[in-house]
């Protein structure tokens, strides 16, 4: 199985309609593009105090294939959608990560 994880650090005063947006719009998009199996949220609880609040969204792919199709075809238009939102309130990182236990 394999993890996408995007982790976002977003502005304290964007945080409340952040996570409200990615819950009830974000997350049911990528959901809806058929290819991730499942998916958890989590918050950053060793924040560093820096003005933000960190998530973590992971994304559960049953194979390296779903997965770049997804990536090749819905991603950057996901990750558009949120930079459309939140530009300048915002900052993320993706990883790939494979499950191994």
């Amino acid at each position: 199985m394999l993890f996408h994880n995007i982790t976002y650090n977003i502005d304290v005063n964007s945080e409340e309609d952040f996570l409200d947006w990615m819950r009830n719009t974000h997350v049911p998009n990528v959901m809806m593009t058929g290819f991730p199996k499942s998916f958890k949220i989590l918050k950053l609880l060793t924040e560093i105090d820096n003005g933000g609040v960190t998530y973590s969204f992971q994304y559960f792919f049953d194979s390296i294939e779903g997965f770049e199709v997804f990536e090749n075809d819905y991603l950057d238009d996901l990750n558009d959608a949120v930079d459309k939102r939140y530009r300048g309130k915002y900052v993320f990182f993706p990883s790939l990560l494979q499950d191994i236990s």
